[in-house]
């Protein structure tokens, strides 16, 4: 019967796997590390809180696609505090962690990939349901999409504690990985395999309605009398979401395809110097998903920068009441439920009243 090493720490893995924790890392360096981390975590978390405050905001996003976008945001807001504390129990810390704490470190890294994936496994059957229809958004209804949402962050928080619920080498460190040395590599292998499948079925079947959807808007675009900025929506938001697909394969395959090599035992192929590049490429993802939305999205945009515009104006507001009565309130704060359409008066309203008040004076 195999021995269990529940109660050592995971130097004593390590040490027995021959896995790097960049004792180097100290003094300016590790500064650097951690400045930057923590500049791109500051970064995630208020952009990706503006995407979510955006879509409970304007009322154009109260549909399925854009709960579920605010949901891919919540997972990236998720990863930033994996990062977080990952960046704080990584290095030569590594060492002196208890398993628990360990497995509570790869565990939350694990639960934001699988929020993620599963979140856009949703998005591509939320879009498949619209475009079938030729429809701009699904008929879900809200009780729905919140149990979708529900149930993602469920599948997610299982697969995290998987390793922790039985699937390591604890009990046979002859398994152990070398990147994650109380992991099995079987489950690496599982892991991995299981999420590059995931990929390309993903890229696949968005592809094909993404085909389908340019094929359907030629062919319908010469026989109806629809506005055009309509018949370009579909198309608009297929692009935003294989946009973010797109960014979500590269930034994760290169650390899927070092887990699988791990997986496999292969000793030879020098993933101990990359992984930490991986790693940060994966961060990337995070901080690239709100700045595509902003930038594939008009209307997200302008909420977001409405918003921005109104809390500046808010603050400024604030510092002169004292003195100068304001004489231009901003319509987004504005709780009687009325809600303005067209956003070029709503961003006139919003920053620019004061000049529009001063040149009727």
């Amino acid at each position: 019967m195999n021995e269990c090493y529940y109660d050592k720490r995971m130097d004593f893995f390590y040490n027995k796997t021959k896995t790097d924790t960049a004792d180097e890392w100290t003094g300016p360096q590790l500064i650097v590390v951690l400045c930057f981390g923590t500049f791109f975590c500051l970064f995630i978390f208020i952009s990706n809180s503006l995407v979510i405050a955006a879509v409970v905001k304007n009322k154009k996003f109260h549909f399925p696609f854009y709960y579920l976008l605010a949901n891919l945001a919540a997972a990236d807001f998720f990863a930033g505090i994996a990062y977080v504390f990952l960046m704080f129990n990584t290095g030569p810390v590594s060492k002196t962690l208890t398993v628990n704490r360990w497995f509570l470190r790869q565990g939350l890294l694990d639960t934001s990939l699988t929020a993620s994936l599963v979140n856009l496994l949703v998005i591509a059957v939320e879009r498949h349901m619209s475009i079938m229809r030729m429809k701009i958004h699904s008929n879900l209804t809200k009780k729905r999409v919140t149990f979708l949402i529900i149930s993602i962050w469920a599948i997610a928080i299982f697969m995290g504690a998987v390793p922790t619920l039985g699937w390591n080498c604890l009990c046979d460190i002859t398994v152990c990985s070398s990147l994650a040395p109380i992991y099995s590599r079987s489950y690496l292998v599982f892991w991995s395999v299981l999420n590059l499948v995931v990929f390309f079925i993903m890229v696949v079947v968005y592809i094909r309605i993404y085909m389908y959807v340019q094929r359907k808007t030629n062919v319908l675009s010469s026989h109806t009398s629809g506005s055009i900025s309509r018949r370009r929506t579909p198309v608009k938001l297929m692009k935003t979401v294989m946009t973010v697909l797109g960014a979500f394969v590269v930034c994760w395959t290169p650390g899927l395809v070092v887990l699988l090599l791990d997986g496999l035992n292969c000793t030879y192929c020098g993933i101990q110097n990359v992984k930490r590049w991986f790693l940060l490429l994966a961060l990337l993802n995070s901080v690239m998903n709100p700045i595509i939305y902003s930038y594939k999205d008009d209307e997200m945009w302008g909420t977001m920068k409405r918003m921005i515009c109104c809390f500046s104006e808010d603050k400024s507001q604030d510092r002169r009441s004292s003195r100068i009565p304001s004489t231009v309130l901003c319509r987004s704060t504005d709780t009687s439920g009325h809600y303005i359409e067209d956003g070029i008066i709503q961003g006139t309203i919003c920053g620019k009243g004061d000049l529009g008040d001063k040149g009727n004076s």
